[in-house]
């Protein structure tokens, strides 16, 4: 059963994994994981490493990887979003270790990959956020202020100025980048059939096309009866606003890629990207992309915002908003002006109010869950799957002490979201605010106090924002 969109690249000659004899589902079980994307694959993972004897279930409405964990822009990030905030407020030791935990996430992955077996296309090239024009590379400037006060150094950030920049990657209009080695790109759904053999290997039961209708009092309400668990694992992200439960507490946006033919070693050479590191540009409309392993450009930009956060997974593969993501990327790339774009997708993302990740533990109820990704969950949601293992064994670990941990929270201390229509109109007066600053900066016949004007604008509506 294809579910996801035949455009998908990822999907495109890998249909989702199967069972000869699906497992039967138990009413009892120690942990109900619910969502079969990279979050509750994790956990599930590093749970059954560490305590064999649990019994472990996951509960997917689709199929393992159907959402946001099956096709993303497949970046694997040594980090989470908002770090910086975190790290400036630690003491120099307790920062180090942090730092350390967090670049160590796509070594970790690795290691897993090659104990399981597990081929995913993983290339551990760094990331480059190009500066295209002089107000992109004031922007970089600040950014990497914050980053030397968090406690990054040179051999974690460092810019690239505009002939070290070509050597890498050849962008229009860009000026220099901030490099960091802390990242790696690979096949996302690759990596979710991986890590789905490798805990069916473990022993845990994964139920597909079994959505769960509710949670409370330690239970599952599943459409033909419940289950019972100590543990419920609510592993959703994007489409937690499906639970009730989530309240406004996690909203969807969407995010949208464009895919190339397969280039010629010529038109490589004319792009760069030698060694598969992830791109993207210091815009405040956010884009990434990546060489894939059959030598095709991704590239992708945030989309938009439902009324009320509903989470979408379909679309228009010939839709105007597809359009306009192939133009900008020939924008960035004009040496691709007739390359033909053979795959267009599109999914939902999990925002949190804070804007930075979480992970929770609620003892009293028996629910432990991790999210709030902002679109970085590729690597974030490995370091969460260990959080909450550990959390939910009650190991004192140096995972459990971090920042970005509620050892003793509950859902309800999680920030909500402003009602609608607050959210939609706030969220679309932002974008078109962000979208003006972005294109007036790469205008040079605007008067530069304008440009200066909204620029302070936008700003203003970022802080607001956070």
């Amino acid at each position: 059963m294809n579910t996801l969109p035949e455009s998908c690249l990822w999907r495109d000659a890998l249909p989702p994994a199967t069972q000869d004899v699906p497992p039967a589902i138990a009413d009892d079980c120690d942990v109900a994981i619910v969502g079969a994307g990279y979050t509750g694959l994790w956990t599930a993972y590093y749970l059954k490493r560490l305590a064999p004897q649990l019994s472990v279930q996951v509960f997917e409405s689709a199929h393992a990887g159907f959402g946001a964990s099956g096709r993303n822009g497949g970046w694997l990030i040594g980090g989470l979003a908002g770090q910086e905030g975190w790290l400036s407020g630690l003491v120099p030791d307790v920062r180090e270790e942090t730092r350390a935990l967090l670049y160590g996430i796509v070594d970790e992955v690795k290691a897993v990959c090659a104990r399981e077996g597990i081929d995913c296309d993983l290339a551990h090239g760094g990331v480059l956020y190009a500066a295209r024009g002089d107000a992109q590379a004031r922007r970089a400037a600040l950014w990497l202020g914050e980053l030397r006060a968090a406690g990054h150094g040179e051999a974690d950030f460092c810019w690239l100025d505009r002939d070290a920049l070509a050597a890498r990657l050849q962008m229009a209009g860009a000026v220099g980048a901030v490099f960091s080695p802390h990242c790696a790109t690979l096949h996302p759904f690759k990596l979710v059939q991986g890590l789905l053999a490798a805990v069916r290997g473990l022993g845990v039961a994964v139920h597909e096309h079994c959505p769960v209708l509710g949670l409370g009092g330690g239970r599952l309400r599943l459409p033909d009866g419940a289950v019972r668990a100590h543990w419920i694992v609510p592993a959703l992200e994007g489409a937690s606003g499906t639970l009730p439960e989530f309240g406004g507490r996690l909203q969807a946006a969407q995010s949208l890629i464009v895919v190339t033919e397969p280039l010629s070693p010529a038109q490589w050479d004319e792009i760069g990207l030698a060694g598969r590191p992830a791109f993207a540009d210091l815009s405040r409309g956010i884009t990434y992309g990546q060489r894939t392993a059959d030598n095709r450009l991704l590239f992708g930009a945030r989309g938009g915002y439902r009324f009320g956060g509903r989470v979408r997974w379909d679309f228009d593969p010939q839709g105007a908003d597809f359009t306009g993501r192939a133009e900008l990327m020939r924008t960035f790339f004009p040496q691709l002006s007739g390359v033909r774009i053979t795959h267009a997708w599109g999914g939902s993302l999990g925002l949190p109010r804070a804007f930075t990740p979480f992970a929770l533990r609620d003892s009293v109820r028996g629910v432990a869950c991790a999210g709030g990704y902002g679109g970085e969950g590729v690597g974030a949601s490995n370091l969460m799957g260990r959080t909450l293992a550990d959390l939910m064994l009650g190991r004192d670990t140096v995972l459990t002490r971090q920042p970005w941990v509620r050892g003793d929270g509950t859902l309800a201390s999680l920030r909500r979201w402003e009602p609608e229509p607050l959210r939609y109109l706030g969220y679309h007066f932002i974008r078109a605010s962000f979208a003006l600053d972005d294109a007036l900066s790469q205008s040079p016949r605007v008067p530069g106090c304008l440009r200066r004007a909204v620029s302070a604008a936008a700003d203003a509506m970022e802080g607001l924002m956070h």
